[in-house]
């Protein structure tokens, strides 16, 4: 055989070993499989979480960290409430809040951007034509909108819209399903089923700011799921759970859990005075997702910690997880890099990325660890979510709680810093053959 038939015969082998190593299923192993101490890292996150659960940042939370394709830390602490009764379990399912943003609207965005459905840079009215005849949104472009960058609003209350004296209009919500109130917002409370064009109305005719700069905006976020549908011609659902879910492996990521058959126990969030009069649990927190009949693309995803890991650990890998590639490499890359570093912007497009400087901050001002490499990116969600993947150091954070049980006050999750503490002690750990009083 010649050097040369040899030599090509030994790179296509090296290849497919790589591409199935690489697009390997997650496993579980022990810390010291990738090099990294158990007793460590244990006693360090045991002692975060304590002294968190103790000063009420929340009273329960999952850890799942993820080290080259291997599962290595998956733990439980405290209870669903402050009552103490019910036991976090490592397969409870918890409200992701904004951490949908980009585990349902952004995949399918980067699916039609790959296909060259979308372009990112042409004017976002290009999709949207209600935007057209506006003159501060008609050249706003989808780049702009996913990086934050586009000037708009960074919020509006749709639920003042449906109030009157603290209680529900009855021309918008109805406490029986009806043919035009189909959409389930809680226990008998229906919301118009057209309401979303009220939402996008409103959106249309809210102001921009004349200069460009970065104000996170969740906004167009509503607006997606429908810009989907429109475009593929599929249910936004059915999309994201055919293309991505379903073969992913997730197997509760989704919207509405009440309507999902599996055993797994959701998590409560917030006691909600204002509307729904009640412990929300199985139904989304955010407002304005349950006006949408809690499916929306700035909230409403429910997942367990193994399936977020599993949707991040395929963006690690660089768009393939199980041997089935769901995106180009180049397409992860496009997304996760920073967009406008120039206007002192962090964000990817969806994705946030660490704090421009990052490495050069202590723990208490950086955001998230210092270690954390900057091709790294994730998102956090307002109900104490916070995922985090790490390209250059092949590692997966994935944090779920209930911070905003029994309400939103709760800010200790903030003020002591948790995740990001909890985040560094997978950096610092040291070796596995280092005895720890080298540390």
């Amino acid at each position: 055989m010649g050097s040369k038939v040899f030599k090509k015969i030994l790179a296509s082998l090296i290849f497919l070993l790589t591409v199935n190593f690489v697009s390997a299923q997650l496993v579980y192993d022990k810390p010291e499989s990738v090099g990294l101490n158990a007793h460590y890292i244990e006693s360090n996150v045991d002692s975060i979480m304590q002294d968190a659960i103790t000063q009420k940042a929340f009273p329960g939370a999952q850890l799942l960290v993820t080290k080259k394709g291997k599962i290595i830390f998956h733990k439980t602490y405290g209870f669903h409430t402050y009552d103490s009764i019910q036991k976090v379990e490592k397969d409870d399912v918890y409200d992701l809040a904004s951490v949908t943003k980009i585990t349902g609207p952004l995949p399918a965005l980067m699916k039609l951007y790959e296909e060259g459905t979308l372009n990112l840079d042409v004017p976002f009215s290009t999709y949207w034509p209600s935007w057209k005849n506006r003159k501060d949104k008609k050249d706003i472009t989808l780049r702009e909108l996913l990086a934050h960058q586009s000037g708009m609003n960074p919020y509006i209350v749709f639920l003042s819209d449906v109030l009157r004296k603290g209680k529900p209009k009855n021309r918008f919500i109805k406490t029986k399903n009806q043919k035009r109130f189909s959409n389930k917002v809680y226990n008998n409370l229906y919301v118009k089923n057209r309401f979303n064009k009220k939402v996008f109305r409103k959106i249309k005719r809210s102001k921009v700011n004349d200069e460009k700069t970065y104000v996170y905006s969740g906004l167009a976020s509503l607006i997606y799921p429908t810009l989907i549908e429109n475009i593929t011609g599929e249910n936004y659902e059915d999309y994201l759970n055919n293309n991505f879910f379903k073969p992913l492996g997730t197997e509760v990521l989704g919207y509405n859990p009440m309507n999902k058959k599996f055993k797994n126990t959701i998590v409560p969030t917030e006691l909600d005075t204002l509307f729904r009069k009640d412990f929300v649990k199985g139904y989304v927190h955010d407002e304005n997702a349950a006006l949408l009949g809690g499916v929306s693309g700035n909230a409403g995803l429910f997942a367990t910690a193994l399936d977020l890991a599993k949707y991040m650990q395929m963006l690690v890998q660089k768009g393939t997880y199980n041997r089935k590639q769901y995106f180009k490499p180049s397409t992860v890359e496009e997304f996760i890099k920073i967009q406008y570093p120039e206007n002192n912007n962090r964000r990817g497009l969806g994705f946030d990325k660490p704090l421009i400087g990052n490495d050069t901050l202590n723990i208490q001002e950086a955001y998230p660890a210092p270690q954390v490499s900057p091709t790294s990116f994730g998102h956090s969600g307002f109900t104490g979510t916070f995922v985090w993947a790490d390209p250059e150091h092949e590692l997966v954070f994935i944090f779920l709680s209930n911070r905003v049980y029994p309400s939103r006050s709760h800010r200790n999750i903030y003020n002591l810093n948790v995740r990001p503490k909890l985040q560094q002690v997978f950096y610092t750990s040291p070796n596995s053959e280092e005895k720890l009083t080298n540390n």
